[in-house]
């Protein structure tokens, strides 16, 4: 396996660009290292230049900092069985997340996992819906007044965000919201006082996420407009814009294929845990 340095790294976001949508995870990684933004992961790769294997795995002067989480995108499913049980690209000592995994390769996991002993379960099984261009986007009306009240999230409303986070609530998921909200774009409404009832961030791998409005300012078309002005901000800036949509969320699912996002119907990913 070899580490990627900053060279090598856009060479390889300009390989994964050729694969999306399946390595869009990946590549969103890439897409923010190359242009800057804090890089939580070291990426590494099974050979150089034609990699058949790339690993986004915990930088190690942040693991500490961050859930443990790795992410792999592959050509090869036998090139990755060779990375997985030959080479040292994931430690397996210890609790960590493979997030947005190509399910398809689930069982070479499960498979892997279990001749180490290493204990494993599903964390979640998504779709992957995306936006190619601007011109897929079916944007919602919007008035003045609505616009005047969008902003952007500031680092003090990480606690805000953190308590209606689904998987937040602690101090792990106020650090990692902080740090998107002080690293990566956000899109919010805010009310007459000036604070914050709805809002979308993204993730340090570019998808849209978080995306949630206060109980009592819902009904009012408040996500579709935050979902359509990120998607027009991030496009213009060629950022790729895509989510995750957990199986069983039938309403964001249709909230955003409304919006003109695209799904590939015979792809799935999936997060699993380990050593948990």
């Amino acid at each position: 396996m070899k580490v990627l340095n900053r060279e090598e790294l856009q060479v390889a976001e300009g390989v994964l660009l050729q694969h999306l949508p399946k390595s869009y995870k990946v590549y969103g990684f890439l897409y923010g290292i190359n242009r800057n933004k804090p890089a939580t992961v070291e990426v590494m790769v099974d050979s150089w230049p034609d990699f058949k294997v790339i690993i986004c795995r915990p930088h190690p002067k942040l693991a500490m900092e961050f859930m443990k989480k790795v992410t792999c995108f592959s050509t090869d499913e036998q090139a990755f069985r060779k990375v997985l049980t030959e080479e040292n690209a994931i430690d397996w000592s210890t609790y960590f997340v493979i997030g947005g995994l190509d399910n398809s390769l689930t069982p070479l996991f499960k498979e892997v996992s279990s001749d180490r002993e290493v204990n494993n379960r599903y964390y979640t099984l998504v779709r992957l819906l995306y936006l190619p261009e601007v011109s897929c986007l079916q944007s919602p009306a919007t008035d003045s007044e609505l616009e005047s009240r969008i902003s952007s999230l500031k680092p003090f409303h990480a606690s805000l965000v953190n308590q209606t986070w689904k998987f937040g609530g602690n101090q792990q998921g106020y650090n990692n919201i902080r740090h998107l909200i002080s690293n990566f774009p956000s899109c919010c409404i805010m009310d007459e006082h000036g604070q914050p009832v709805s809002w979308i961030l993204v993730y340090h791998y570019g998808a849209l996420g978080i995306l949630y409005t206060l109980p009592e300012h819902r009904g009012k078309g408040y996500a579709k407009v935050l979902i359509s002005t990120m998607a027009k901000k991030l496009l213009a800036e060629s950022h790729p814009v895509y989510c995750f949509i957990e199986e069983d969320n039938s309403l964001s699912y249709k909230l955003f294929k409304n919006l003109g996002f695209i799904e590939d119907p015979s792809y799935r990913a999936v997060w699993l845990e380990f050593n948990f």
